[in-house]
């Protein structure tokens, strides 16, 4: 498989809410980065995406465009459209993925994003005020890390520990 087919299978698969596909294409190494969870190796990024997927509820869409890749590298823009938190507010956040590959897998993926966008989208007036700040740049890693770790510990779960 080519490195252009693996960035596709993967945003095909998370499109159609398959998490399986998704993780096939993860080098065991994986290091994955975004403003929102910090920085997450290993199983800990694989249990990330079983997380946001299984939140979901199949209600998030995903679309992606501008694969581009050589031998080593690779990036995509891609849109996730969702509704976020208890007051379900409508969310459309527009990412940059950047990856290198190993082994014919992808061992780093770095998402980018605006954060402050995503923020006054997802948390409303707060996310308004606040959402440029290092202070709630730290809370939100704080809390999805916080609900990763409960994830991961759940007794539905085992598998990931």
């Amino acid at each position: 498989m080519t490195n252009q087919e693996l960035i596709k299978k993967f945003y095909t698969s998370f499109s159609n809410a398959d998490v399986n596909g998704m993780l096939s294409c993860y080098h065991d190494n994986i290091i994955f980065t975004d403003p929102a969870f910090g920085t997450l190796k290993g199983d800990r990024a694989k249990a990330m995406w079983q997380m946001l997927l299984s939140k979901s509820n199949g209600g998030t869409q995903i679309t992606f465009n501008t694969i581009k890749t050589n031998k080593n590298t690779g990036s995509v823009h891609w849109k996730a459209v969702y509704n976020y938190g208890p007051k379900k507010r409508s969310v459309v956040n527009n990412i940059t993925a950047n990856f290198t590959f190993l082994d014919g897998k992808i061992i780093e993926h770095t998402d980018s994003f605006n954060l402050w966008k995503w923020s006054k989208q997802a948390l409303g007036i707060s996310g308004y005020l606040l959402g440029w700040s290092s202070f709630l740049k730290t809370k939100i890693q704080t809390k999805t890390n916080n609900l990763l770790d409960k994830f991961i510990s759940s007794s539905k779960n085992t598998e990931l520990k």
